[in-house]
């Protein structure tokens, strides 16, 4: 069922309440999600993105209760990975040689994906554009790396509406559809989790692209994005919120990341994040222990945080490979402009520390060097020692 955007633009995607993970099992998703596909209706007749394979056909079956496919004078590919591409196989069988307007790049990704060099492919660039009819018409904005190499953005002149992909959305299910209507506190949190995990290793991307994009002056009235919610109601807080994001975003808050195997790490942890509350009492602490709680729950809270303490026992002269996993996607963020400290204990050798201050300098943090390392449980002293770790991050 098409849900009205404005005028004669519709959003005829699919909202998805069961998704509980993407991008495999990489990034979870709480809320549910939403694969946004966009339907224009001036003069020409023009569908912006699909939706994932496994909705396609209903997808399919729901546009031709709403239109004669026949009617479909080209398709706007801005991203060609599967969440936004899936449909295009099977809507291809019923209107067949319907050109598709995308970047050079998702030519690729898409004969990659679908083996379909049968596809009646337009390639556009930055400033190109398509008429509409109606005095109106699509303008294309390559997003190179944002987040992929063939991404690329549209904005509909007359309705002043940017379509603008994978950028400044969010996994977040909300029926109702627009910004407005949603709970404003899960709202900001899911787009925030969304740039954290996914957007943020592109933060350079980003910031000359904000900047590209405002040096246009283009009005935008709405923000119509490949996921979530569309932005119709001050659509720019949004690009507001990028703009600070994109440039090494920190709060005052110190998050605390460990694992443990007898609970002496978590002793250690724990211990830390108090130290911290009572010598910077509006500082925000955050503890996590790896293994009970969603790793990218725990990255969106390194996002927002100024400094970052991680702890391991030794496990074969390394760290456990729970901790060493999540270090792994940490280094893959690319996070800038924080400080950090190690903690850890150990029985036979105890390696965990060093190891994890290589690991956290190899992620591009700046790791402190007050470190606490303790053999077997601690000892009052011991724990007492994580106040000078507190005390190096505060600085």
């Amino acid at each position: 069922m098409r849900k009205h955007i404005k005028n004669n633009v519709s959003w005829v995607g699919f909202i998805d309440w069961e998704l509980d993970s993407f991008h495999g099992d990489d990034y979870s998703i709480m809320n549910g999600s939403s694969q946004n596909a966009y339907l224009i209706e001036e003069e020409k007749t023009v569908l912006i993105d699909t939706v994932w394979k496994p909705h396609k056909d209903g997808f399919v079956e729901n546009l031709k209760k709403e239109i004669d496919l026949k009617k479909i004078d080209a398709i706007i590919v801005n991203h060609g990975e599967i969440d936004h591409s899936g449909a295009l196989d099977s809507l291809l069988e019923e209107i067949p040689g319907t050109p598709i307007y995308c970047t050079a790049n998702a030519v690729k990704s898409l004969t990659g994906q679908f083996h379909c060099d049968d596809w009646n492919f337009q390639v556009v660039k930055t400033g190109d554009s398509y008429d509409l009819g109606n005095g109106k018409q699509l303008v294309f904005v390559e997003m190179r790396m944002l987040h992929w190499p063939d991404s690329m953005a549209c904005y509909m002149t007359g309705d002043n509406i940017l379509f603008s992909n994978d950028a400044f959305g969010q996994h977040f299910a909300v029926e109702e559809l627009f910004n407005d209507l949603a709970d404003p506190c899960l709202l900001e949190k899911e787009a925030m989790k969304y740039y954290a995990n996914i957007l943020n290793p592109f933060s350079p991307l980003v910031k000359r692209k904000l900047e590209e994009i405002i040096a246009l002056n283009l009005p935008i009235d709405i923000i119509a994005p490949s996921h979530g919610v569309v932005w119709r109601d001050n659509p720019l807080q949004i690009v507001e919120k990028y703009a600070a994001w994109c440039d090494r975003y920190q709060e005052d808050q110190i998050t605390i990341v460990y694992d443990t195997m007898w609970e002496a790490t978590a002793q250690l942890a724990n211990r830390l994040g108090a130290y911290i509350s009572e010598l910077s009492p509006d500082t925000r602490v955050k503890v996590f222990n790896l293994s009970k709680t969603d790793k990218n729950e725990i990255m969106t809270e390194v996002f927002r945080s100024k400094a970052i303490a991680v702890g391991s026992p030794t496990v074969g002269n390394d760290i456990l490979s729970s901790v060493g996993g999540w270090m792994h996607f940490l280094k893959s963020l690319k996070f800038e402009g924080k400080k950090a400290a190690a903690f850890g204990t150990y029985g036979w050798s105890g390696e965990s520390v060093k190891k994890l201050q290589e690991y956290l300098a190899d992620a591009g943090f700046k790791v402190i060097e007050p470190s606490v390392l303790v053999n077997w449980n601690p000892t009052a002293d011991e724990l007492d020692s994580t106040k000078a770790i507190a005390e190096g991050l505060l600085v």
